[in-house]
């Protein structure tokens, strides 16, 4: 176990970023603007949801996505209490990459039932219409629904629990190991156009991504050239030990739940930085608190916007404080703008590296975050002023350092001088 290990270098600000999920993250967030929910399946919808978010400040949004056609309650059957059907995660965040300019675009993509080579070509070329501003939620899907769905494999109906958990996040391990290596299978100048040769590549900067574990073997190289990050930032959900463990195997961004769980602020800290002294980690990954709002103009108006909600969806607004509502896994809370400052400004001193913020109605609380909550952030010196906010990648936005490839030499090609 290392004892001086070295930190990332994490902005001077947090980072903020938007989970979008539907009509909203509350079960019955459709019922306060029908209309609005009608859109859902419409590309048009998420550029305006997405495009306000860029515009006015937010560092990435986390775009939903599972095999079934919408959100599953505990037992893995599909909540038809809200709205079903939805768009692939992946598709729409390319779809609104042109129509953006410095937002971060983070699709959820499942690994069990995909291909490592189809999620590191997808994920890539979202990098490159992006132009650096790439990320992958990464996920694991351990319901007999979604198996059920492709037939190459059995899991057990109901709740999921460790014994089937842990064996797909083994394998979710290898997967992005071998998702990195293909990232890494082309070195930034492989492609070299050289009319003279009439080569388009140099195949010797071109490299075999060979891997062999327990679950996947891999031979060859990505068909698709080294995107502009390189390798885009990994983000992965950590809420108990065990996924604390595969998010510091796995991940560049660890997304956590305090509040939730029975876990306060410092101790859903606390498992990660475990996780990574126990793996011998060298580094401490930038860790986003997981918070699902609802914002109102007073605290009582927020309370009784969500009492409704409760009400529409016929469930209870608070269960214990360890377990929370039913249908999130994350803290949730009914609250204003400068009680939600406060509560940023209180986990980025305990050493969180910013918030992602769940939403509870879309476009509701969604506009909230961009048009109010940045700017009290910018007063309360948590954040730069958009007006002054860099051009940067999402690497550089959650304070990760340039990806390296492995394959990387210092070597001088011959004849160059030293």
């Amino acid at each position: 176990m290392t004892t001086d290990r070295a930190e990332e270098p994490v902005p001077d600000r947090i980072t903020l970023v938007t989970a979008l999920q539907g009509a909203g993250w509350h079960p019955a967030a459709w019922r306060t603007d029908p209309v609005a929910a009608r859109r859902l399946p419409t590309l048009q919808h998420w550029r305006d949801v997405v495009g306000e978010q860029d515009r006015l400040g937010v560092d990435a949004v986390t775009l939903e996505d599972s095999f079934t056609a919408g959100p599953v309650d505990a037992t893995g059957d599909l909540d038809t209490s809200t709205v079903v059907g939805r768009l692939d995660a992946l598709l729409v965040a390319a779809a609104v990459a042109p129509a953006t300019r410095q937002i971060g675009l983070v699709p959820t993509v499942s690994v069990t039932h995909t291909e490592p080579f189809h999620v590191a070509t997808a994920l890539q070329t979202l990098d490159h219409v992006s132009t650096g501003r790439a990320g992958w939620r990464l996920q694991v899907s351990p319901t007999a629904r979604e198996a059920a769905l492709f037939g190459r494999r059995t899991l057990p109906d109901g709740a999921p629990g460790p014994g089937t958990v842990e064996p797909l996040l083994d394998e979710a391990r290898e997967v992005a190991e071998v998702v990195a290596r293909l990232w890494d299978s082309w070195d930034d100048d492989a492609v070299i156009r050289d009319v003279t040769t009439g080569r388009f590549i140099d195949r010797d900067r071109i490299h075999d991504a060979r891997f062999r574990g327990s679950y996947l073997s891999v031979h060859g190289a990505s068909i698709v050239p080294r995107s502009p990050q390189g390798r885009p930032p990994v983000l992965a959900l950590a809420h108990r030990e065990d996924t604390a463990r595969f998010a510091v195997d796995a991940a560049d961004v660890v997304l956590v739940m305090p509040g939730a769980g029975g876990l306060e602020d410092r101790g859903a800290l606390a498992v990660v930085r475990d996780a990574e002294q126990a793996a011998g980690s060298d580094r401490e990954r930038p860790v986003l608190a997981d918070l699902a709002v609802l914002i109102g103009s007073s605290s009582a108006e927020a309370a009784d916007a969500l009492a409704a909600l409760d009400a529409a969806a016929e469930t209870v607004a608070a269960g214990p404080a360890a377990a929370g509502p039913p249908w999130s896994d994350a803290a949730v809370l009914a609250t204003t703008v400068p009680e939600l400052v406060s509560r940023i400004g209180d986990l980025r001193a305990l050493g969180y590296a910013g918030v992602r913020l769940r939403p509870l109605r879309i476009p509701l609380d969604s506009t909230a975050v961009a048009r109010q909550l940045v700017p009290a952030l910018v007063t309360a010196g948590l954040r730069a002023d958009v007006a002054s906010r860099p051009v940067a990648d999402l690497r550089t936005r959650f304070g990760l350092r340039p990806a390296v490839s492995r394959y990387a030499t210092t070597t001088t090609p011959e004849g160059v001088p030293a």
